[in-house]
């Protein structure tokens, strides 16, 4: 029998080809609620969430307040925000984002870290859902006790 040559096949590294804006990433947690931040340097602000504009993600105006506070406490303007978010509740995916700004602001300029921990921006919430326990209705809340 005859030995087959095998041919190692070279693959070509593809050259990916590198964004013109460099962009910072931040993430942000809270309760089940994931976001990931990317801001781009632009020359007008513009949030995006999940494909959808700022005010159409969380119609509500206190949520869509708290998801781009760190910009609004800040003062800062002209920045490209695209966030994907997932997991939670609309209030939880609002501090998430919030958190994931703040994280990839402080990327972008190390300066900026003391004003938004001062602000507590970076702080993550460490609250979470207790578990159900056997036996019980909730948590904590047993079952009703009837004596008849």
């Amino acid at each position: 029998m005859e030995k087959q040559k095998t041919r190692a096949k070279v693959k070509k590294i593809e050259e990916k080809p590198v964004p013109k804006e460099r962009y910072f990433e931040g993430l942000g947690r809270r309760k089940t609620a994931v976001a990931r931040v990317r801001i781009v340097k632009g020359n007008r602000d513009e949030v995006i969430i999940n494909g959808r504009e700022l005010m159409k993600y969380f119609p509500l105006q206190k949520q869509a307040n708290t998801a781009v506070s760190a910009f609004k406490q800040l003062s800062l303007k002209g920045y490209k925000t695209s966030v994907r978010v997932s997991g939670g509740g609309a209030s939880a995916q609002a501090e998430a984002v919030r958190l994931g700004v703040a994280r990839a602001l402080v990327l972008m300029d190390a300066e900026l870290r003391s004003r938004l921990k001062a602000l507590g921006f970076l702080r993550r919430d460490p609250r979470m859902v207790e578990r159900k326990k056997y036996g019980l209705r909730k948590a904590r809340r047993p079952q009703q006790w009837r004596k008849r």
